[in-house]
């Protein structure tokens, strides 16, 4: 019986998993509140490795990936600034800008961002051109119960939603690590080859829950 039941566990997890290859999700209206949020059971992360693929016609601030704990609001996000024409990562609740990027609106962008709790520098790479690198935060890593969010900025864990900060577009191709890829790495993921999918978020394997109106289509 307990082999029954152990089995039956395995399986309803199993089948919570769900192959997004050739999909994408869309945003299509600014709300405070649509929004999807990814589910993973890891909660102890001394390096992060983000990549995602997006597209907007977006003209103001937007949240492109929010990771929240109950004791920081922005413990790993990645946020466009529209007024500074920059790409801002929060890690630990500490930002660092990079600017000089070619963010065309109405054309997918593919972003990875990378960071390491121990020389606790950041860098990020957009369509395959990476970012210099530059300090943010070291000596301690990200803990606690994880919320992420796609398609809102999290003020608070869960919570805290503004429409001004809001993403419209369509999103695709979400992986994260727990680790820094390597260059080599990074580089087959903006080119679409073979690259070790996500260990924490696996698009491929992804378990998330939608709130109000974001669809799930296939890729254009």
């Amino acid at each position: 019986m307990r082999r029954f039941l152990l089995l039956a566990m395995l399986v309803a997890c199993a089948a919570a998993l769900e192959d997004l290859s050739g999909k994408m999700f869309t945003f299509p209206a600014e709300t405070n509140s649509a929004h999807v949020k990814l589910i993973t059971m890891k909660h102890n992360f001394r390096a992060v490795t983000v990549c995602h693929r997006s597209i907007t016609d977006l003209k103001r601030d937007h949240s492109l990936f929010s990771l929240a704990t109950p004791s920081t609001a922005n413990d790993f996000m990645i946020f466009w600034d529209e007024s500074k024409q920059e790409i801002e990562p929060y890690i630990r609740n500490k930002k660092v800008e990079f600017g000089g990027v070619d963010y065309k609106p109405n054309t997918w962008h593919s972003i990875c961002t990378t960071w390491d709790s121990k020389s606790g520098v950041v860098q990020i790479w957009v369509d395959g051109q990476p970012s210099i690198r530059k300090f943010i935060s070291s000596g301690s890593c990200i803990n606690g119960q994880i919320s992420i969010t796609l398609g809102q900025e999290q003020d608070s864990h869960g919570r805290g939603f503004d429409i001004k900060q809001s993403f419209v577009g369509m999103m695709s191709d979400v992986h994260m690590w727990d680790y820094t890829l390597s260059p080599y790495e990074i580089q087959n993921y903006m080119n679409s080859h073979s690259f070790p999918p996500g260990n924490v978020l696996n698009w491929r394997a992804l378990d998330y829950k939608i709130f109000g109106n974001v669809l799930t289509e296939n890729k254009t």
